[in-house]
């Protein structure tokens, strides 16, 4: 089973080509979903001890804790040493679920796979891109966004030049959903076996 890990910077279009795969009956394992089940679950408790009054109704409140944690390191790497385990844990149920099954491809959808040293996880990376006039529009569209948060988000993630550099293929969504469509297909094609061309690298 080969295990694909897909990443990019916010903005660049790892969501959508995230469904694109699934759409291809690709399994995925979205590392952002399974957070946000663990904040329901697992996590609450291991949460609310290390920061008291941040959760609520049985699940972690983003709002509360994102204030106690937010410019503060120490904080934040306490919350990093509760989470990623969790969230290690439930991607490797998901890989051992599908190896089992027999499934040629998974996707690990890792939206800070470079940040966090998950490469090794991986046995290939593809890293969604666009231009960075697209990228600043989409993610200023969000609501809530600005672009002050923006350039504190892009600040904290490894530049979008270099996570091409470091991929195994690069996937440009800001071609439009049909030429990613493409490429998805061109990638899976080159990954399970058929000799049809992959997404080029570019550096």
């Amino acid at each position: 089973m080969i295990v694909l890990g897909l990443t990019g910077s916010i903005g660049m279009g790892k969501s959508t080509t995230a469904k694109l795969f699934e759409e291809a009956g690709v399994p995925v394992h979205d590392s952002d979903a399974a957070v946000h089940r663990l904040y329901a679950g697992a996590a609450v408790p291991l949460v609310e001890a290390a920061f008291p009054g941040t959760t609520a109704d049985g699940k972690v409140d983003r709002e509360r804790l994102s204030r106690r944690v937010l410019g503060d390191k120490a904080a934040l790497a306490r919350l990093e040493s509760i989470v990623h385990p969790l969230a290690k844990a439930d991607s490797d149920a998901f890989l051992a679920r599908h190896r089992a099954a027999g499934a040629p491809l998974v996707v690990l959808d890792v939206p800070l796979l470079f940040e966090t040293g998950g490469r090794g996880r991986v046995d290939r990376i593809v890293v969604v891109t666009a231009s960075p006039q697209i990228q600043r529009e989409r993610v200023l569209e969000r609501p809530g966004m600005t672009a002050d948060k923006l350039e504190a988000i892009l600040s904290r993630q490894i530049p979008d030049a270099d996570k091409r550099r470091q991929a195994d293929f690069v996937i440009d969504t800001g071609l439009g959903l049909d030429h990613a469509r493409r490429e998805v297909a061109k990638l899976i094609a080159a990954l399970t076996g058929d000799k049809a061309e992959a997404a080029p690298h570019r550096p």
